[in-house]
């Protein structure tokens, strides 16, 4: 189960889309379109009581008709994925959806209108829960009816741990576990990777690739694109608070910021760097570095120091909490759009 966002993430978030709303149709066009995905993750459907992980239904169906009756294309993330580390152009605002967990819902309430509306998905899985046989979890022949059915299965780990903060061995017997189960059930070993909320670091990275995965997604805001991190890849999470229509249409309209030598490495907070020195480079290409603003879950908006005419330093001026902390960075790209960027930190010791 997710854990619900605190007050000082939801102004984070208000505060970044309001931003969006009132500035966004004034500048230059975007020119990363083509080279970028918009990758949405669910969780639950119609299950109003656990809000926070919830999409509502007349949410999820305004949310399925923009993406039916707008200028989108709805690609299986497998094949955005092949596309993007291929280098191979996809089409204007490329939109994925992913669906972590298997909750019952996925298969009682999305699938149907999913597949009522031809729009392909991945699901990603952990097994423990589908083993144990809880009632609000999908069972494993729900999983292979979807698997058959044309749905992506993705491996969500088994314990649905906070792998960020576990030793590499442990990490390691839990997605050992996983993959055999995905194999005993459904008969193949899935190619995507999903960290238990979002949480990831370097060296649970490595064990990750040490599976076989070439990519491995996050919780974080932004686009995919060619200077996407393939083993930590940003999703756009949609719950019942961040689900209205108007927020759905600026993300799915989200293009990569270009950017490079990111700092610090790793998505962990290290003992002695808290907050830690974030900062990156950006392309020469981009023209809008005067209009980029970053801010931070925990404090809000964030300084900003500019080295040369493409290093972006972030000044935060108090440590992250415990737990879960991102920095979004954004700019106009023109056309009501956004460039976007988002690291997240994860601040915590042995569960």
């Amino acid at each position: 189960m997710k854990r619900k966002a605190g007050s000082s993430m939801a102004r984070f978030v208000g505060a970044i889309f309001s931003l969006a709303v009132a500035g966004g149709a004034f500048f230059s066009p975007a020119t990363w379109a083509a080279d970028s995905a918009v990758i949405l993750m669910y969780h639950r459907f119609g299950e109003t009581d656990m809000p926070s992980t919830n999409i509502r239904l007349e949410q999820f169906e305004a949310h399925i008709e923009e993406l039916k009756s707008g200028p989108y294309t709805v690609l299986p993330v497998p094949e955005i994925m092949a596309a993007i580390e291929a280098g191979r152009p996809l089409p204007e605002r490329t939109v994925g959806i992913t669906v972590d967990d298997a909750f019952k819902s996925v298969y009682s309430e999305a699938w149907p209108r999913l597949k009522k509306a031809g729009l392909p998905f991945t699901l990603f899985v952990s097994t423990n829960a589908v083993d144990q046989g809880f009632s609000r979890y999908m069972s494993w022949a729900e999983i292979k009816e979807m698997a058959e059915g044309g749905v992506t299965i993705g491996n969500h780990a088994s314990g649905h741990h906070h792998m960020a903060a576990r030793s590499k061995e442990a990490n390691r017997a839990d997605i050992a576990k996983a993959v055999e189960r995905f194999e005993a059930e459904l008969g193949f070993k899935p190619k995507l990777f999903a960290y238990p909320y979002g949480e990831a670091s370097r060296a649970l990275a490595e064990v990750v690739g040490e599976f076989g995965f070439t990519t491995a997604f996050g919780q974080h805001s932004g686009a995919v694109g060619k200077s996407s991190e393939m083993m930590y890849l940003p999703r756009f999470a949609l719950n019942e608070k961040y689900g209205d229509l108007s927020r759905f249409k600026m993300a799915v309209n989200v293009v990569p910021l270009p950017v490079s030598d990111v700092s610090p490495a790793d998505w962990i907070v290290e003992e002695g760097a808290n907050p830690p020195p974030f900062g990156f480079t950006v392309s020469q290409e981009f023209k809008a570095l005067d209009q980029l603003a970053c801010y931070a879950s925990h404090e809000g908006k964030a300084k900003l120091e500019i080295l040369g005419d493409v290093r972006v330093e972030v000044r935060m001026e108090t440590p992250f909490p415990k737990g879960r902390s991102r920095i979004n960075c954004t700019a106009p790209a023109g056309q009501g759009r956004w460039h976007w960027f988002s690291r997240q930190f994860y601040n915590g010791g042995e569960e």
